[in-house]
């Protein structure tokens, strides 16, 4: 699945009436008013925008303009949050892989794996693009949400950072469980 069209989704369910409408007024003297009159969701919208090329993986900034015009400042973070983390990582700075700590986590976190995730650093972004993935399992999503992370920290994710985390957000039994 294209990480950007989860992104756009996410940003179209999130979306209310009178923002559709302003993103519509907006995009005036780009989309032709028959065409935006049949639009009836952000998701529609978008659907229109990378048809005509105006927004790209690769080119967001008139996708930002229009967030920052209707004052959705959280959704203009999402994506410059995508665009940064977007960069491919080099093969070396690919992490060793700490499968026992990873077993035991998802083995006892549970539902509250999104707190851990944001004490460990990970974006909302990231986390969305989990659930989006996995919308089923939630032991996958624990999964790969711990691989992100340690995708992302490369050498520097260690498992002391992963039981301070655990600690901090009160899991002091699954902490200990790593710790063994």
């Amino acid at each position: 699945m294209d990480p950007f069209l989860t992104l756009l989704h996410s940003f179209s369910t999130s979306l209310s009436g009178s923002e559709l409408s302003s993103l519509k007024f907006l995009c005036r003297g780009k989309i032709g008013k028959r065409k935006l009159e049949l639009v009836e969701s952000g998701g529609e919208l978008f659907s229109i925008l990378l048809e005509q090329q105006l927004i790209t993986s690769a080119e967001v900034s008139f996708l930002e303009g229009l967030l920052v015009s209707i004052k959705r400042e959280d959704l203009v973070s999402q994506l410059k949050q995508f665009v940064e983390e977007g960069e491919v990582k080099a093969p070396e700075d690919e992490p060793d892989v700490h499968e026992k700590p990873i077993e035991v986590v998802c083995e006892n976190v549970g539902r509250d794996w999104k707190m851990l995730m944001r004490k460990l650093g990970l974006s909302e972004v990231k986390m969305d693009r989990i659930v989006t993935a996995n919308p089923f399992s939630l032991q996958e999503q624990v999964v790969q949400s711990l691989r992100e992370w340690q995708k992302w920290k490369g050498k520097d994710a260690k498992v002391t950072d992963l039981i301070k985390a655990l600690r901090d957000c009160n899991m002091n039994l699954v902490a200990d469980r790593v710790e063994q």
